[in-house]
């Protein structure tokens, strides 16, 4: 075997490991918070020696990090995103996909691990989730309030939009911490009809957003 092909094989068993450990760690997170799950019990659901996890990651909290990032990942795709602000679509009916994706997963109990580590992360948020905010949730940011300036008609650099984001996300959020069991009403909501459900919270965030729309509006 070439030296070129050893090179590459040693990287695609290096992030085969990667990922398994990966895999390991947001499956026990899942169930447990991020206090009681030991790096030696990650290490043996991956089935890789302790080294490994700080070889790869640099440490337990280097894993977290990680696996936050991952979750984000797969609750929203970058591309995803940037490719629906990018569709010739209508902007509230881009806002009709984003709220229905988000729901989608929210409701869903039998989803990945990636959302009841989402939920408890959002639900009580670690000194890790700074590294979420840079690394996942920045970039995405513009990109959604560039579909919200659209339907408000405000610029996308104004100063209301990133409240206008967390009153039309924010609902799915909470359905997102409503997996952690959370009781009262949002039991109630996340039972419903997913299409009923979709369709009232796009109601409601369009109807606010064309309320900021109009009252941001120059008098006639």
């Amino acid at each position: 075997m070439s030296k070129a092909n050893a090179s590459r094989g040693q990287r695609s068993d290096g992030e085969a490991t990667r990922a398994r450990i990966l895999e390991a760690a947001g499956e026990l997170w899942a169930t447990t918070s991020f206090a009681e799950t030991t790096s030696k019990a990650i290490a043996a659901k991956a089935g890789v020696d302790l080294a490994s996890i700080n070889y790869h990651f640099g440490s337990r909290g280097g894993l977290y990090q990680a696996v936050l990032i991952e979750a984000h990942h797969r609750l929203m795709d970058l591309d995803e995103l940037t490719r629906l602000a990018q569709s010739p679509l209508a902007a509230t009916d881009k806002l009709r996909i984003l709220i229905a994706q988000i729901v989608r997963q929210a409701v869903d109990d039998g989803g990945g691990w990636h959302l009841p580590v989402l939920a408890a992360e959002v639900l009580a948020p670690s000194s890790h989730a700074k590294v979420l905010e840079q690394a996942e949730i920045l970039p995405k940011a513009p990109i959604a309030l560039g579909i919200l300036s659209e339907i408000t008609g405000l610029p996308a650099d104004d100063p209301a939009l990133p409240g206008c984001l967390v009153s039309a996300i924010g609902p799915c959020l909470l359905l997102l911490i409503g997996r952690r069991g959370l009781p009262g009403p949002v039991q109630q909501v996340r039972a419903m009809p997913y299409p009923a459900l979709v369709d009232q919270l796009h109601r409601f965030a369009v109807g606010g957003l064309e309320a900021v729309g109009r009252a941001a509006a120059p008098p006639r």
